[in-house]
């Protein structure tokens, strides 16, 4: 099984291999073309960076296909009253007595650090499906983990900004 993806995922992944083959690899190339023309390779900088940056791309490309072809389609819907895939919510974590705000998504858009965690992620797990004032523990390993409830529920849906994470 491979990664749970929603259709603007792979909308978004297949827009961004259709750049890469249409923009970036015919660049790559040229760059690697002009670069080699400068005579001996054995000094040329220019030439092993062009040739790097090509394969990175011809790589990234490579790793997204594969992605697509394993991908298991999810839907994005949920009720309204509970935690969903692209909801923003407010949870208060008892143990630091600190409320935070999140969103909910896929694990390629996934960033803890600009607010947005994976439905894959421990805590992703424990809130999806949860409703308002649910307490839930959030098992971090088989035998510790920590309290946090649902103060609020915003269904956001997607946002513009969203992007897929690079590797």
């Amino acid at each position: 099984m491979g990664e749970r993806l929603t259709r603007s995922d792979v909308e978004k992944i297949q827009e961004e291999i259709n750049h890469r083959k249409l923009v970036v690899r015919p660049k790559a190339l040229e760059d690697v073309k002009e670069a080699r023309a400068q005579g001996d390779l054995s000094e040329n900088f220019e030439y092993y960076a062009a040739k790097r940056f090509n394969r990175q791309n011809e790589s990234r490309i490579n790793y997204l296909e594969k992605m697509l072809k394993t991908a298991q389609l999810i839907s994005d819907e949920s009720e309204s009253d509970e935690v969903g895939l692209n909801d923003t919510v407010t949870l208060y974590f008892e143990d630091d007595d600190e409320e935070e705000v999140y969103r909910l998504v896929t694990s390629i858009r996934g960033n803890s650090m600009e607010g947005r965690i994976s439905i894959e992620s421990p805590l992703g797990k424990a809130i999806r499906g949860r409703k308002e004032g649910e307490t839930v523990f959030v098992a971090v390993n088989g035998r510790s983990g920590y309290n946090v409830t649902v103060r609020k529920i915003e269904k956001t849906g997607e946002e513009e900004g969203d992007h897929i994470r690079s590797y």
